[in-house]
């Protein structure tokens, strides 16, 4: 059994068409002994084989419902992965197909600049603060938030769980994206001005005025997909097509999502989508790969992105099907790219999953 490997190059020289037969021939001889959720975000090459498409979390707990599944192939990125693993069954193997599929996001809070940050705010602040992340962030901030009386959040339920934090807290601290957390506070009442940002590298406090005003502390962490829109390309499109409406996810920066007609999660992006009228054109400020599926799956509709020079997210496109392949192929002989998170960590992980869950 391999917790990690390098694709042999063979699987590079196959033709599109034979590795899609092999995928085909696995699947089928596998049957339920397999489950494969896919990300919004994943190439049409990938998710053409999903057995079920969504958000991180949303898909982690499908896999927790799949009983008879010995394999969770999770299309998506290592965070996602990691959360399968501490919501499935010790026997059931959560497999990613490419170890190089991270996040930049989840990378930008690792836990030892935590801790050093945690010791400094509550030095300052006392036990006043309430720590939340975003469940895009690694198994052991996660756990971390757990530990320390906190919950997750979704960009779904971001605005209930942070109302919870401020109604159980003075204050908040929110990672690793600064951006979901200032415009989900602001949402909630939270002036721009009574909000802090934690520098991880100067290992400072940005603030200025009286810091017992602080009432929400955003990591200085972001998405580097949704920091590439700005409110340039909103202003050009007011001015050129007005008619087109303009939707944003809330990882983007304030300024765009207070310039946008709309802003939500992933989900209500979808939903917003699908619910509209024939000849709605729509400019999408989200991952690339989503918003051309969005249009090729709504003809009647006009979908394009917000920035038309927009570039697919690199992690989550190191998925390909010679990967996905090779990692179902290895799944009966000698497993490879297993994703195991710890029991400590899967316990307080869990604890704050679980307080999400319950609001």
């Amino acid at each position: 059994m391999q917790l990690l490997g390098t694709m042999p190059a063979l699987y590079a020289d196959l033709t599109v068409e034979q590795m899609e037969q092999r995928i085909e021939a696995i699947k089928a001889r596998l049957g339920s002994r397999l489950f494969l959720p896919a990300h919004h975000y994943q190439k049409d090459e990938v998710v053409q084989f999903a057995d079920a498409t969504g958000d991180s979390l949303q898909l982690a707990r499908l896999a927790e419902q799949m009983n008879e599944a010995e394999f969770i192939v999770f299309c998506g990125v290592h965070f996602m992965a990691e959360t399968a693993d501490m919501l499935t069954r010790d026997d059931q193997l959560v497999i990613l197909p490419d170890m190089r599929a991270g996040c930049s996001m989840a990378d930008m809070a690792d836990i030892d600049q935590t801790e050093i940050a945690w010791e400094e705010l509550t030095d300052t602040f006392g036990d006043s603060i309430v720590p939340i992340t975003y469940v895009n962030s690694t198994a052991a901030i996660k756990a971390f938030v757990g530990k320390h009386g906190g919950a997750t959040v979704t960009s779904s339920n971001a605005h209930d769980i942070v109302r919870w934090a401020l109604e159980a807290g003075e204050r908040i601290l929110f990672l690793p994206d600064q951006h979901l957390g200032r415009n989900t506070a602001y949402d909630l009442g939270v002036p721009l001005e009574a909000m802090a940002v934690w520098d991880p590298l100067r290992e400072r406090l940005v603030y200025e005025g009286d810091i017992e005003d602080v009432r929400v502390i955003l990591w200085k962490g972001h998405c580097s997909v949704h920091e590439k829109f700005n409110v340039a390309q909103i202003e050009a499109l007011r001015k050129n097509d007005p008619e087109r409406r303009i939707i944003v996810h809330p990882e983007c920066t304030f300024d765009v999502v207070q310039a946008a007609d709309e802003a939500g999660s992933t989900s209500y992006i979808i939903d917003q989508i699908e619910a509209s009228a024939p000849g709605t054109k729509w400019a999408v400020g989200t991952e690339m790969n989503l918003v051309n599926r969005l249009a090729a799956t709504h003809p009647e509709l006009d979908i394009n992105s917000l920035n038309p020079y927009m570039c697919p997210c690199l992690t989550m496109n190191r998925i390909d099907l010679p990967h996905l392949l090779w990692a179902l192929e290895s799944l009966e002989t000698d497993p490879v790219n297993i994703i195991r998170v710890d029991q400590e960590t899967t316990k307080w992980a869990t604890l704050a999953l679980e307080r999400m869950l319950a609001r």
